[in-house]
């Protein structure tokens, strides 16, 4: 019996100008299900009462434990060429008390 191959399939990615534009978010929020993670990822203006979502991102639990683990190695790599990340303080970075 003749093995096959596995056929390797490249994958393009588009970005548009607008997503490739980015938003700059400070806070981010997780909440999950039995089926999903939900993250949404926030903006809050200091000493601003409300605060906008700017993007929610819906991860399977499979998908959300390889992006932590790929998250995980990319702060290692980051520390290794810049220096050690310091978590933020409240009085650091956002006045709203939330971090998730």
């Amino acid at each position: 019996m003749e093995e096959q191959k596995k056929q390797e399939v490249k994958l393009e990615i588009q970005l548009d100008e607008d997503m490739a534009q980015g938003a700059y978010v400070n806070l981010a929020v997780v909440n999950h299900n039995e089926s999903e993670f939900v993250v949404d990822f926030i903006f809050v203006q200091p000493q601003a009462p409300r605060a906008k979502v700017r993007s929610r991102v819906i991860l399977s639990p499979q998908h959300a434990k390889r992006f932590a683990a790929a998250l995980q190695d990319n702060i290692g790599r980051y520390e290794q060429n810049f220096a050690e990340i310091t978590p933020a303080t409240q009085s650091d970075d956002d006045s709203s008390g939330q971090y998730h």
